[in-house]
């Protein structure tokens, strides 16, 4: 079964575009590493909520939009091993995060439902 890595960030609206050309390398290395699909979205419709909501959850302020990225691994096994790979690899390290990575939350998560047309 699949495996999903999920993360929530809250990155400078300004900083986009830096935001995108950093996960974009860092992206190609997790499919290199055997992920099957990595997804990087910028917060749209994102609503406050009333007990809490993605921006809460990240501390994020009137300056920063709610990023959203996931990351599908063919299973987990597959998933902790490129993990145990990309903690030696110097590629992860090169560029500073356009973004407060101390807010960022992340885990992973086995899928319980899947549908697909």
């Amino acid at each position: 079964m699949s495996y999903i890595d999920g993360f929530v960030i809250p990155v400078p609206t300004d900083a986009k575009q830096a935001f995108i050309d950093h996960a974009s390398p860092l992206d190609s290395i997790f499919l290199e590493l055997g992920a099957t699909r990595v997804v990087e979205c910028w917060g749209d419709d994102v609503p406050a909520g009333k007990v809490t909501d993605f921006a809460r959850a990240v501390a994020a302020t009137p300056a920063e939009t709610v990023a959203f990225s996931w990351i599908e691994w063919p299973d987990k096994a597959t998933r902790d091993a490129a993990f145990e790979k990309l903690r030696e690899d110097p590629r992860m390290m090169n560029a500073p995060m356009p973004f407060d990575g101390k807010r960022m939350i992340f885990g992973g998560f086995e899928p319980v439902v899947l549908l697909e047309k």
